[in-house]
């Protein structure tokens, strides 16, 4: 008997981000004249791997959930996800000029038709989650809204963005505080996306809520060594500003090789954590292993 085949990791990322983009496409059609929605169209087609999309695909396949319903929350969550990285990039902010190689989001138009495109994006996320294609049941398409509410709001990402802006004036006490902001700021998109399909099933969350705890970090520690060891070419973005405003990153407090072991080591973990899954989350294995060997 033939044996089964299965796609690699690289494959199936690549999948997901083209049925995203399908996806997005359809929801979000453009409209001649519309200025809005062109920026919200620019901000979120054509952009990066679609890690968070992945994980709520691979989280839902855990749960035999429909891949129709998962590819909705998989595009709401990536809404929210577009919509941080226009606000992030503004002069007020993070004040980037590209993002992924590319004018960003207020150089491609103007600051506040930018300001306007990440408010409609965050927005529409909820309207996705909330129409009835996402889920039969109400009651589940009413946690997905609060899930995603928590972990994007004060609670989660912005709460997380708001204690990075605090640190530029002193900068992290430890790593264990630094560790704390990133598992909100960046931590929280994830643990939602790595949860989704748990949410959409009414099962238990608690493994993949330790392993998106896991891998987010692993996610940052990864990044900050990149931006000590890559450059803006490879990266599509600047590097060295969080150095350049004086904040700490992961390298700073345990050294570039002490990094990388760190990431490997919560790595590790978060493979470790999915043992309940068996051979279902073998793709969920292989991401925890490129967060911390990706280039870009």
């Amino acid at each position: 008997m033939a044996q089964e085949q299965h796609p690699t990791f690289e494959t199936a990322l690549a999948d997901t981000a083209q049925a995203i983009e399908t996806e997005l496409e359809r929801l979000l059609p453009p409209r001649s004249g519309d200025r809005l929605r062109a920026a919200m169209r620019y901000a979120s087609l054509g952009q990066g791997k679609r890690l968070r999309p992945f994980l709520v695909m691979q989280s839902a396949g855990l749960f035999d959930q429909p891949p129709a319903q998962a590819l909705r929350v998989a595009a709401a969550l990536e809404c929210v996800h577009c919509y941080s990285l226009v606000h992030d990039d503004l002069p007020a902010m993070d004040d980037d000029d590209l993002r992924r190689g590319q004018p960003t989001t207020h150089r491609k138009f103007d600051e506040a038709t930018a300001i306007l495109a990440g408010d409609g994006l965050l927005t529409f996320a909820f309207e996705i989650l909330a129409e009835g294609a996402t889920h039969d049941d109400p009651v589940i398409r009413s946690s997905l809204v609060l899930e995603l509410a928590r972990a994007s709001g004060e609670a989660g990402m912005v709460g997380g963005q708001m204690n990075d802006i605090a640190a530029e004036a002193g900068g992290f006490e430890s790593y264990s505080a630094i560790a704390a902001m990133q598992g909100m700021k960046t931590g929280a998109l994830f643990r939602f996306a790595c949860e989704a399909g748990a949410i959409m099933a009414g099962a238990e969350r608690g493994p993949l809520r330790q392993y998106a705890d896991h891998i987010g970090l692993a996610f940052q520690v990864a990044d900050d060594i990149l931006d000590v060891e890559s450059d803006a070419a490879t990266l599509g973005k600047a590097t060295g500003k969080d150095k350049g405003r004086g904040k700490a990153t992961f390298v700073d407090f345990l050294g570039l090789d002490g990094a990388k072991a760190e990431a490997a080591r919560l790595a590790d973990a978060a493979i470790a954590v999915l043992a309940p899954y068996g051979g279902k989350a073998r793709l969920l294995r292989d991401t925890a292993r490129f967060v911390i060997s990706r280039k870009k």
